[in-house]
């Protein structure tokens, strides 16, 4: 069985909860496990999207305790971690999609990039080396279901 994480920003756009929502939907159908943060915006919406079509959501939590996670989590991990909690997420998934971006997205988009996990990337951050070109790793999709197909696949 699959592990996917999916990661962005705890306060996040309305197209990115969206697709994000999307993203959980369409790999609980797919009979992959979401892993994610565990808290609100993009990690909720992927939560809320794998639980409605019976998925498996694990969320790596950064406090010392379930209080404030998403409702939508089949088990939470409570770490006591902060952000270092990132590199469990990228850690124990297969390939992550990333969904918008900030600081703390960039740190699991980074780490899972460094230990050769495949990030596919919704939106959010575009890395460019100092010429300004893209550097090779991260994937741009075109939508919730290529980032699926690719992260699958």
């Amino acid at each position: 069985m699959a592990q996917v994480a999916v990661c962005g920003p705890g306060d996040c756009t309305p197209e990115d909860a969206a697709a994000a929502r999307t993203v959980g939907r369409l790999l609980a159908e797919r009979g992959a496990v979401v892993l994610c943060g565990g808290y609100g915006g993009v990690m909720a919406a992927a939560a809320a999207g794998a639980r409605e079509a019976g998925g498996i959501v694990v969320g790596i939590l950064s406090g010392r305790d379930r209080i404030g996670s998403s409702p939508d989590l089949t088990v939470a991990i409570p770490t006591g971690m902060g952000e270092a909690r990132n590199a469990l997420i990228v850690r124990a998934a297969d390939a992550v999609i990333v969904v918008g971006g900030s600081w703390g997205t960039l740190s699991e988009l980074a780490l899972a990039q460094r230990g050769g996990t495949p990030v596919i990337t919704l939106g959010g951050w575009r890395i460019l080396d100092a010429a300004g070109n893209p550097l090779p790793g991260p994937v741009q999709a075109a939508d919730p279901a290529d980032a699926v197909r690719r992260a699958l696949d």
